[in-house]
């Protein structure tokens, strides 16, 4: 499942709307910034409604994954449907992404995670994010088929122009 950063399909939303968290005196984290970036499927067609959130830092550039969170929003009924030959509690409720980056600091990160999906709002702007980015990639892939289709009726009248 291919994953894209929000702020990617909404370059001015996504940076206003990237939850941050001001760490200092944590026994379990260096002080300083923690940015949580979203990530959606751009996978044609797909409603996991899940996100992978990558927790990252100015003082590192914004480029050093310090923890990469899988989190999923819906029961698992929604996930035992959507993806049967899957464990749905590996899907639903927010965990480490043991197939990405980590860092010795992802289990504090992803603790702190868990407490920012309990301030208000939060899991609704992520929601609300996931239609948004759906939206935007069901009508790239439309758009890209519709271009296809198009294409390939242009090539069938040159052929045909070109028989006569």
């Amino acid at each position: 499942m291919p994953m894209t950063p929000f702020f990617e399909r909404f370059p001015e939303l996504g940076p206003a709307e990237t939850r941050s968290v001001k760490v200092t005196g944590a026994p379990d984290l260096p002080d300083g910034e923690y940015g949580f970036f979203e990530l959606y499927c751009n996978e044609p067609g797909c409603d996991c409604r899940r996100a992978t959130i990558l927790v990252l830092r100015p003082e590192t550039g914004w480029r050093k994954v310090w923890a990469t969170i899988s989190y999923g929003w819906e029961s698992l009924e929604f996930y035992r449907k959507w993806a049967p030959s899957q464990d749905p509690r590996e899907m639903q409720g927010a965990s480490l992404d043991t197939l990405n980056a980590q860092s010795p600091y992802s289990s504090a990160l992803l603790e702190l995670f868990r407490t920012v999906l309990r301030s208000p709002g939060y899991v609704d702007r992520l929601k609300r994010h996931y239609q948004m980015f759906r939206a935007s990639a069901d009508q790239a892939t439309r758009h890209e088929s519709n271009r296809v289709q198009n294409r390939r009726a242009k090539l069938r009248d040159l052929k045909r122009r070109s028989k006569r």
